[in-house]
C-alpha cells in the first residue's frame, strides 16, 4: 500500500510534524509548494495548521486538485495555537471529491505568546502515535 505525506506551512509547525510522520512510516514528507503528484494513493497524510480560524488557502487549493481515483484515504493533522479548531473546511472538500477521512488530530500549535513552545515532543510523539496506528489499521506501513 503507499502512503503519502504532504503539508503545507507558514510556521514550520507542520513541515515539523509531517517530518516526523514521514520518518516513523519510512516515507519522505512533501510540501505541497512542490507540487507533489499523487497517484494510486492509499492513506494520504494532510499535515496543515489553522491560520486565523481558517485551513490555509494553498492547502485547500490543493486538496480541490486532488481525485479519488487517485486518492483513496487521508487523515488530517493539524496545528492550532487553541487546540480546538479542525480542518473542517478541509475535511468537508475532501469528503466531496469522494476521499475517506480516517480522523484528524489537533496538536497544539502556537502564535506570539499563545502556546509558546509547541508543538514540543510530546505533541510531536502523540501525532506520530496517532499516524503509525492508523497506517498499521488499514495496513499502509510499508
Amino acid at each position: 500500500m503507499k502512503t503519502r505525506v504532504i503539508y503545507a506551512t507558514m510556521t514550520r509547525h507542520s513541515k515539523k510534524l509531517a517530518e516526523a510522520i514521514a520518518k516513523n512510516l519510512n516515507v519522505g514528507a512533501e510540501n505541497i509548494k512542490g507540487g507533489p503528484i499523487l497517484d494510486d494513493v492509499d492513506l494520504l497524510f494532510l499535515v496543515g495548521g489553522i491560520y486565523g480560524g481558517q485551513s490555509l488557502p494553498a492547502l485547500l487549493d490543493f486538496v480541490g486538485q486532488l481525485d479519488s481515483r487517485n486518492v483513496k484515504r487521508a487523515a488530517l493533522i493539524t496545528s492550532c495555537a487553541s487546540k480546538r479548531q479542525g480542518q473542517q473546511a478541509l475535511r468537508s472538500l475532501l469528503e466531496e471529491k469522494g476521499i475517506d477521512v480516517l480522523g484528524e488530530v489537533i496538536c497544539q500549535g502556537s502564535f506570539l505568546l499563545m502556546g509558546f513552545g509547541h508543538p514540543n515532543q510530546s505533541d510531536v510523539h502523540e501525532i506520530v502515535r496517532f499516524a503509525r496506528s492508523l497506517a498499521e489499521e488499514v495496513g499502509a506501513i510499508l
